[in-house]
């Protein structure tokens, strides 16, 4: 999920493909736009400019540069905060682009500093009438089918184990609840692109304490994490393994008719590598049950599926990358394997010599699945 300011601030140095992704930002003011080439979004702690808010359906480019001194993000939204594409972890003189397929419609542009509350909001008007990917490239169209399908079977598993981790809670086995704990949530991580993009929803099933914003009550997995780890009982969790359920279905309901772009599928890989570095690489996501590790698989192996769905069209426009993706990806598993214990993984306290070979290994693989998208985009 998206993370705190405090998590993402105090993690800059291992942010994954950072220096493949960021540039100085200056603070001059952006060339003028001759309303062709890549949108400027100049963003600071009070202002989101953009160098204009009316662009052609089809593929554009959100080239973000942070000039605040607080980390930022950057969303394209659709009617009910649906996420079209985002790009997180954008530290203060940093820069970071977004590409992304847009029909005509109307969208908001919008910034975070400090990665919380509604963002500083602005229109963006898409018109014209070009063609969808997935209707020139006969191999794109297959490809989002095929994450499509996969979506579909992880949502089917996901609302099963969820339903079996709550009826634990509820019936107070706390052994159980706990052995279903990760278990349930590896479902939730291998979509979790497709979860993030519908709304409040994402926070509502898997916020960190320290994720939520004032006012708000917390609920989900981490809520119920506490509980079972710190006073080892299910007492009071009732409320909220309920609420979790109802989230949970609600979800997979939306994921089984979800259309998506095949740079959704090529930034939802890079983005589930960044919540890898964000926070399993750190520890700081299951932070009571210390099962991170099965987290940290599950992300892989999602940003894995998507990368596979695209695997056709990559090999076609650029085979000597699918390459790459495929001897980075089986180095980042070889790397948990050191880890694991019978079907799960040993609880991870990992040392900081340990966690550093962890970002290491997963920043060799972050580099070449952050250049998907743009190889993606090319026609």
């Amino acid at each position: 999920m998206s993370t705190s300011p405090f998590r993402r601030a105090s993690i800059l140095g291992v942010v994954i493909g950072l220096a493949a992704l960021t540039a100085c930002a200056k603070d001059e003011p952006a060339a003028k736009d001759d309303g062709t080439g890549p949108v400027s979004v100049k963003a600071t702690d009070s202002a989101c400019d953009l160098s204009r808010r009316d662009v052609k359906s089809g593929t554009s480019t959100f080239s973000v540069s942070n000039g605040g001194s607080k980390v930022t993000e950057f969303y394209v939204y659709a009617e009910g905060d649906r996420v079209m594409g985002e790009v997180e972890n954008i530290g203060p003189g940093l820069k970071r682009d977004l590409i992304v397929e847009l029909p005509t419609g109307k969208y908001q542009a919008v910034c975070k500093p400090g990665m919380v509350g509604d963002g500083i909001r602005g229109d963006l008007t898409v018109s014209g009438d070009a063609a969808a990917q997935v209707d020139e490239d006969a191999l794109l169209k297959q490809a989002t089918a095929s994450y499509q399908r996969y979506v579909n079977s992880q949502a089917v598993a996901l609302e099963q184990k969820t339903v079996e981790f709550v009826s634990a809670v509820k019936a107070g086995d706390v052994a159980k609840a706990k052995a279903l704990f990760p278990v349930s949530r590896t479902y939730w991580e291998r979509i979790e692109p497709v979860a993030e993009s519908f709304g409040d929803l994402d926070p509502k099933i898997d916020a960190r304490v320290n994720d939520v914003e004032a006012g708000t009550e917390w609920t989900g997995y981490h809520r119920i994490e506490q509980a079972l780890w710190v006073s080892n009982t299910t007492k009071g969790m009732e409320k909220y393994a309920d609420q979790l359920l109802t989230d949970v279905k609600t979800v997979v309901a939306k994921a089984k008719t979800v259309k998506l772009t095949p740079l959704q599928l090529a930034n939802g890989a890079k983005e589930l590598l960044d919540e890898v570095a964000t926070g399993k690489v750190t520890g700081e996501e299951d932070r009571y049950s210390h099962t991170d590790l099965w987290d940290f698989q599950a992300n892989v192996e999602g940003s894995q599926a998507a990368i596979q769905a695209l695997r056709p069209a990559l090999q076609v426009r650029d085979a000597a990358l699918v390459t790459q993706l495929d001897t980075n990806f089986k180095a980042v598993f070889a790397a948990l394997d050191k880890y694991r214990v019978g079907d799960g993984f040993k609880p991870y306290t990992a040392s900081e010599a340990e966690k550093k070979a962890l970002g290491a290994v997963v920043d060799g693989l972050a580099e070449p699945v952050s250049t998907v998208a743009g190889v993606i985009a090319k026609k």
